[in-house]
């Protein structure tokens, strides 16, 4: 088979596994009291999203903390998440985080690559002077390393608006393979779905919500455009790195009501719920500053991370967020995870 007929089939591999409908956690970052990397725990993270189902991993993204960069530690993160991912028959999909100006983005794509992960999840913040065309060119660059995850980010925690034009350009690449829709507004996440549709890309760039404050209704949404038709069919999420085992019923669910004639009422009920639980956990009431330590804070309540302990210090839980992850966890059991993690982490620690 020739290289160019090896490259198509991986990439409509990569695509029937996309569109299947993953949980994809973003994976956190374990570290020890002095902030150093926790191998014991970080596989025991692994373990964890994989035996619950999770179809895929984002490592080396926002939720790993991008700072690892600056300490040595994105090759050290990518290759055991790899390695641990590698114990299951059916290895989840790899996803890297890739970012920074295009020298950097490529060689962070090259890495990825060489350690056999799927796509590069492309992060454009920090690209803010960057018009269209640029930013266009720099995409190439990396799509010629690795096939592309487009990532919407949302600006509040350092992405930027991207327009319609931008989107309608990139779902033509051809190694784009999916999207992660989070720019937190329903106006923005129209305007990408738009973009897959009026292109005619909605069989190659398959659609994955970010959007943690409106999981479920991306995920029950039907998008039509002019007789063309899309769905998000699964998440990339930092909130599936808690209750993953719950992410893996509800996605269950939400693809199934989404193809039934009529949509329960409790559904709107629950996506309640779940963006009520996002709330306290990403501290949308600080605008998200204790994000990340809010992870740590489920998982370290589950004994999976020994601390909520981030890479720079001055990340940490905000006032109140404790009592608010508290009572997020009393109203909402159905959501987490405590019983399941309870049952296999001596396992997941070995």
């Amino acid at each position: 088979m020739a290289a160019t007929e090896v490259v198509s089939a991986r990439l409509a591999d990569l695509r029937r596994r996309l569109a299947e409908g993953l949980v994809i956690p973003a994976h956190p970052l374990a570290l020890t009291p002095e902030r150093k990397l926790d191998e014991q725990r970080q596989r025991a993270l692994t373990r964890y999203y994989t035996a619950a189902g999770a179809g895929g991993l984002a490592v080396g993204v926002h939720t790993t903390q991008f700072a690892i960069r600056a300490v040595g530690l994105l090759q050290p993160v990518l290759e055991l998440a790899a390695e641990t991912a590698r114990e299951r028959d059916r290895a989840p999909l790899l996803i890297a985080g890739v970012c920074g100006h295009t020298k950097q983005a490529v060689a962070e794509a090259e890495l990825a690559a060489g350690l056999g992960y799927n796509a590069g999840l492309l992060s454009l913040s920090g690209l803010d002077e960057l018009g269209n065309d640029d930013l266009l060119l720099h995409c190439r660059a990396i799509a010629d390393v690795i096939p592309l995850f487009g990532f919407y980010l949302q600006p509040a925690v350092g992405g930027r608006v991207l327009d319609v034009d931008f989107w309608r350009r990139f779902v033509s690449l051809e190694t784009v393979v999916g999207i992660k829709v989070a720019p937190f507004s329903r106006y923005r996440t129209f305007d990408v779905v738009r973009a897959v549709l009026e292109e005619g890309r909605e069989e190659h760039v398959i659609l994955y919500t970010g959007n943690d404050d409106s999981i479920v209704i991306d995920l029950i949404s039907r998008y039509r455009l002019e007789g063309r038709e899309a769905h998000i069919v699964g998440g990339l999420l930092g909130q599936w790195a808690v209750g993953t085992a719950r992410a893996v019923e509800l996605l269950a669910k939400t693809n199934a009501w989404r193809s039934a004639e009529s949509i329960p009422a409790e559904v709107l009920t629950l996506s309640q719920e779940v963006t009520d639980l996002n709330a306290a956990v990403f501290d949308a009431a600080n605008d998200f500053a204790g994000c990340i330590a809010g992870i740590h804070e489920v998982l370290r309540r589950q004994g999976l991370l020994a601390g909520t302990w981030c890479l720079d210090p001055r990340e940490r839980l905000s006032t109140g967020q404790l009592e608010e992850i508290d009572r997020v966890e009393q109203a909402y059991p159905h959501l987490c995870d405590d019983d399941y993690v309870r049952s296999h982490l001596d396992d997941w620690l070995r």
